[in-house]
């Protein structure tokens, strides 16, 4: 059965800093290229940043410079650091994995909430 489950979301002050973790099970975790996600209320699902299986990273240009992924291959674990946080970026964070072997795989993790606000 796979899972990913994410954890470190919480409340913290505009400005500030956190660090989200998504731990895999059930795959073969260096085949997947891992990412993060966040929808906010009343808005479409975006992504904030995606890892390759060969750790070529890319970002929505709204976290450039602020956000880092970054993936542990030896823990099954992808990270999403997150510093000078905005309100803009209050949503729910969701791990995804993907691989692409002539069909798709496509897995999520049920989210963890990011609130920004003083």
């Amino acid at each position: 059965q796979v899972q990913l489950v994410e954890s470190g979301g919480g409340l913290v002050q505009p400005g500030g800093s956190l660090r989200l973790s998504c731990a895999a099970s059930g795959i073969v975790f260096s085949f997947y290229a891992m990412g993060w996600y966040r929808q906010a209320p009343g808005k479409q699902r975006e992504l904030v940043a995606d890892v390759s299986s060969g750790g070529i990273t890319n970002y929505a240009d709204s976290v450039k410079g602020r956000f880092t992924i970054s993936r542990d291959n030896a823990k099954n674990t992808v990270y999403l650091q997150m510093n000078s946080l905005k309100p803009e970026d209050t949503a729910v964070y969701y791990c995804n994995g993907k691989l692409r072997v002539g069909v798709q795989f496509d897995y999520w993790g049920q989210g963890t909430q990011v609130t920004v606000s003083s």
